[in-house]
């Protein structure tokens, strides 16, 4: 009878549930009575506990309708609803006392004994929210009953590791059953928590079998990238489906649901432990600062301005010719912080009128230079938009840092610029040239100077040119998978680890300094894609082909973050290095600049890129149609 009544019973009406609390109220009213007066009635009734029951009852409703304790699902009862019912009662004792001591002052006699009110204070709160409690234990337990779930186990059985099992275990809309928890903790190995049992590591493929397990959900807080990883390989090498937890400040309202339950994807193996930063030291470089990122609209620009506002910037100037992205980002930015102001400009680098127009009109303390063109065959085919942005675009934002006076000018660079192969590669090496000769010039004049910084690092993931969407819309789409060369490898990092150390560069350079970061082991780009294939829960050659398409034009097979001529010093962050480059002559590097000009009205390519390779010795084309320069060295 009672599985039947359950299955069709939906939401119970709001009146339905204030008059169940009123009844609540009522019993906890009495229970007041009963223990003030040790259970003796002739004592209970020469208080007319009528009118007790009369106060408490009129106080609940009135509190129950401005706190809207009703409105909560009742089989979804979370602490939220604990923290409405708490409002609630709290407000109908202050209620029920203030009318107690309106009623004794007029007429010198208690409606209700202050004791009593105390008493029912705490046992109303107790039995509302636990009744919603035992129904939502109830829902749960039956819908377990009737419902397939599927064997999970939990790695963790940590705190985060009992919330998740505790959340698995009473939502409703949980299709999981928990049959085993792991640890690496042989402290906690061996021991049973609720009736589930906790198995080492060691015990994976036993425990697996026996218990039919379909998946396994990590819940560890700031665990290992290895140890995940291996995790990982441990599941998809046995079939089985891998869930991550969320960290906490991630949670909805500060409360972990079940619909947070997150896929592990190939972002979260790619990315490292978490970067520790100097907070004081940046505090000090971008508080009550105007900050001016260009290229705010693209992956690292629009990151670095979501981290830079966190610091308390007087303000913030984005500048970016995509017009849409910046629109979206500004919104999103003051969302983010609003008390902090933004100045946004719809302007490309290259407009040297309109650019020295907002530099001066900005007045800004920092340039985090993020705009130019990153993809490297489309540059290949296009070397004049390569030239024209990347180095003219980046010659006119540092000449007007020095004639506005600005403090630190933050350029970001790539690894693609050591030994160049690329058009692309190369003009970024050529503006790290210039804005470090522009530096060492002015530094040997004497007197305070504009600060130069170049970052130098890889590919970061989910950019708009990374590899990772392109293998994820592939795989979506059945396949196959296109890998240029079985042997090529590139470096990963995530876009806000990047920017979290771009900062950091910021805040410790002094000016002329070239940082590279540590990107740890290079990723075979075939074993990034075999392990998306699995990830998504298919086989690799199976379900889903690779094929190999070949090098593309400026193409590497590895890349690289030093060239053989330069080495580096340590600074005090472990992940941040100094590269030692050999200097080059201001007024040598700025004419062979200005000579580009002439070259982009001719618009003759090989002459461009002839050029790029007098400036860049090392510049050897790869897979690309301006090898026939090499040839003629």
């Amino acid at each position: 009878m009672l599985p039947r009544f359950l299955s069709r019973l939906t939401i119970l009406p709001r009146w339905v549930i204030i008059i169940i609390d009123l009844l609540v109220i009522l019993v906890a009213t009495a229970l007041g009575f009963l223990l003030r007066f040790n259970f003796d009635l002739p004592d209970i009734l020469r208080f007319k506990p009528v009118n007790g029951f009369i106060l408490t009852i009129i106080s609940g409703l009135a509190t129950t309708i401005v706190t809207k304790s009703y409105a909560g699902i009742v089989r979804y009862t979370g602490i939220e609803d604990g923290v409405r019912i708490m409002y609630a009662t709290i407000l109908s004792l202050v209620l029920s006392v203030l009318v107690n001591l309106l009623y004794y002052y007029n007429t010198g006699h208690n409606l209700i004994p202050y004791s009593v009110l105390f008493i029912t204070f705490f046992t109303s709160y107790l039995l509302l929210f636990y009744y919603r409690l035992l129904v939502k234990t109830i829902f749960a337990y039956y819908k377990g009953e009737t419902t397939k779930r599927a064997n999970v186990a939990i790695f963790g059985a940590g705190s985060l590791g009992m919330i998740t099992r505790s959340v698995l275990e009473t939502d409703t809309d949980s299709q999981f059953k928990v049959v085993a928890f792991f640890e690496d903790d042989p402290n906690k190995t061996g021991k049973v928590i609720n009736g589930v049992k906790i198995f080492p590591w060691s015990d994976f493929d036993m425990v697996v079998e026996r218990n039919r397990i379909k998946e396994l959900i990590i819940a560890v807080k700031d665990i290992k990238l290895d140890r995940k990883n291996e995790i990982v390989e441990e599941c998809l090498s046995r079939h089985l489906k891998t869930r991550i937890v969320p960290p906490a400040e991630k949670w909805v309202k500060g409360e972990f649901r079940i619909q947070q339950l997150k896929e592990v994807n190939i972002d979260d193996l790619l990315g490292r432990d978490v970067i520790r930063l100097e907070e004081d030291s940046l505090f000090r470089t971008l508080a009550n600062k105007r900050v001016l990122v260009t290229g705010a609209a693209g992956s690292i620009g629009s990151e670095l301005a979501r981290q830079a506002v966190l610091y308390h910037p007087q303000v913030v100037i984005l500048i970016d010719q995509a017009e849409s992205p910046l629109y979206a980002l500004e919104r999103e930015l003051r969302e983010l912080m609003p008390d902090v102001k933004l100045e946004v400009y719809v302007a490309d680098i290259t407009n040297e009128e309109r650019i020295a127009q907002l530099f001066k009109a900005s007045q800004a303390h920092l340039v985090f230079h993020a705009a130019a063109y990153k993809h490297v065959p489309m540059m290949e085919s296009n070397p004049a938009e390569a030239i024209f942005t990347n180095i003219i675009g980046t010659k006119i934002l540092a000449d007007l840092a020095v004639e506005c006076g600005i403090e630190k000018f933050v350029m970001i660079s790539t690894d693609k610029a050591v030994n160049p192969t690329s058009v692309m590669g190369c003009s970024k090496r050529i503006a790290e040239i210039y804005v470090q000769s522009l530096f060492q010039h002015l530094e040997s004049k004497g007197g305070h100077n504009t600060q130069f910084i170049t970052t130098r690092f890889g590919n970061v993931l989910g950019s708009n040119g990374s590899v990772i969407p392109t293998f994820r819309q592939q795989i979506s789409s059945g396949g196959p998978v296109t890998v240029t060369h079985p042997d090529v490898t590139r470096y990963f990092m995530t876009i806000p680890e990047a920017c979290r150390l771009v900062l950091e560069a910021g805040a410790m350079g002094t000016g002329g300094e070239i940082f590279i970061f540590d990107m740890g082991k290079p990723v075979r780009i075939i074993d990034l894609a075999k392990k998306m294939i699995r990830l998504s829960g298919l086989e690799p050659s199976k379900d889903i082909d690779i094929v190999f398409t070949g090098l593309r034009e400026g193409e590497k097979l590895y890349e690289e973050l030093l060239n053989q001529q330069e080495n580096t010093l340590p600074t005090h962050h472990e992940k941040i290095l100094i590269a030692k480059v050999s200097e080059h002559d201001y007024s040598y590097i700025n004419s062979m600049i200005s000579l580009f000009i002439d070259l982009l009205h001719d618009k003759n390519e090989l002459k461009m890129v002839a050029l790029m390779k007098e400036i860049v010795p090392d510049f050897r084309s790869n897979y690309s149609r301006f090898e026939i320069l090499d040839k003629m060295d």
